[in-house]
């Protein structure tokens, strides 16, 4: 029996005229249609554009497919952006719509629609420059086939057919991908989605992590917390957040340019993912309280009491992981105030510092140089295997830290 399956991909619409380029709020909705057991219903001019493999511009269009790329989140991510002049769409309310199939090359008898309505305001029949419409789904690893097609109110078609390729390089082979060879899906957007239950290791055997991350932008200039730079650093925690042995997670996320503690959590069976996303959302960039700008080391100060309030805590993790953008202060930490609480901290301590270029700020920063004062471990994180291997080291070291401390205590009480 042929499986298909049809679903909604995430799509944006940008209306660009000559020199403005605007999001069309409002004007364009996604349709998730179910995923069915047997034949698809679709109308037989659409099928019969999918199945002749022939291009068409009845309404003149450019596709440009997007090159599969494996994001952080360890999932390969591709789709397309489309441009439709604007002269085309003029003189009156028109209706778009995409319907296209993605059929794994190794699974050809099941391909996986799309279908998204996009809905164009009235515009000006002098209308100038181009309107843009991006589409975006996720892939595991494998070649896949793309029959696209795109009509107006006037039946007018687009069509377009390309192959794309999702694959790990050989020396990548071992990280595990969140997605299934061969597996299509619809790409998701909100990052701050809750997690599934997890399995977990048996309580005697799970681990206690505590983690401190910085939710600041990559450019420490800039004046707004964009989805860019937080993609990794949520993806940095649900990559931990779904390792069977950590059992237990306590989680302080701050803002150094805010100078302030944005959420907090102590010894929970999971992260708070939606808690943590209202938390996030909540910070503006640039504003600083004015007491803290009459204070000279106002950010080292909050750092440093940061750092000791967290590693002095009486919770006693089986290991404390940093991460966050690098932190570059005009003045460092006071190490004498940090070295009083180092014979406390017998677990390890991990850095991840997420830097996506790493040649353009190659100097330590300030939670580099804490952490060494620690002994601890940094990671650098530029690209999605560094988060893999740097996780998977990590989950190593804990386990042999804690089984070393069980078994000196053993010992202990046997003499």
């Amino acid at each position: 029996m042929v499986r298909n399956h049809m679903t909604a991909p995430n799509v944006t619409a940008r209306i660009l005229p000559v020199g403005i380029a605007f999001l069309t709020s409002g004007v364009f909705g996604q349709i998730l249609l179910p995923q069915v057991g047997g034949p698809i219903h679709l109308f037989s001019t659409d099928l019969a554009v999918l199945e002749e493999q022939e291009v068409r511009k009845d309404l003149p269009c450019t596709v440009i497919p997007a090159k599969a790329t494996l994001g952080f989140d360890l999932r390969f991510h591709t789709g397309f952006d489309v441009k439709v002049p604007m002269g085309e769409l003029a003189g009156s309310e028109n209706l778009l719509t995409i319907l296209f199939r993605v059929t794994p090359q190794n699974r050809k008898d099941e391909p996986v629609y799309f279908l998204q309505r996009v809905k164009v305001p009235l515009l000006q029949e002098d209308a100038k420059g181009d309107a843009i419409l991006s589409g975006a789904i996720d892939l595991g690893e494998g070649n896949y086939h793309v029959d696209w097609l795109m009509r107006d109110r006037a039946e007018r078609v687009c069509s377009s057919y390309w192959d794309t390729e999702a694959m790990l390089p050989p020396k990548d082979k071992q990280i595990e991908l969140a997605v299934a060879p061969g597996a299509v899906q619809r790409a998701e957007f909100e990052q701050f989605t809750d997690d599934p239950p997890m399995v977990r290791a048996p309580s005697p055997e799970s681990l206690k992590i505590k983690i401190l991350v910085n939710f600041g932008p990559q450019n420490p200039d800039s004046s707004v917390l964009r989805p860019a730079d937080t993609t990794a650093l949520v993806t940095m925690l649900r990559r931990l957040s779904h390792e069977p042995q950590f059992g237990k997670f306590s989680l302080v996320a701050f803002n150094m340019q805010e100078q302030r503690v944005l959420y907090r959590q102590s010894s929970e069976d999971k992260i708070d993912f939606p808690a943590l996303g209202d938390a996030v959302q909540k910070v503006k960039l640039g504003t600083v309280d004015l007491k803290q700008l009459g204070q000279k080391h106002a950010e080292s100060e909050f750092l440093t009491g940061l750092i000791k309030q967290e590693m002095g805590s009486t919770d006693h993790p089986d290991a404390v992981i940093f991460a966050g953008p690098k932190i570059m202060l005009d003045e460092g930490l006071p190490e004498d105030e940090l070295k009083p609480f180092v014979m406390d901290v017998d677990y390890p301590v991990f850095y991840m510092n997420y830097v996506l270029n790493p040649q353009a700020v190659p100097w330590k920063d300030s939670i580099s140089r804490a952490v060494k004062v620690f002994r601890g471990t940094e990671y650098t994180v530029s690209r999605p295997r560094d988060l893999f291997f740097a996780v998977t080291e990590m989950v190593g070291r804990i386990s042999r830290a804690k089984h070393s401390h069980v078994t000196a205590s053993v010992g202990s009480a046997a003499q």
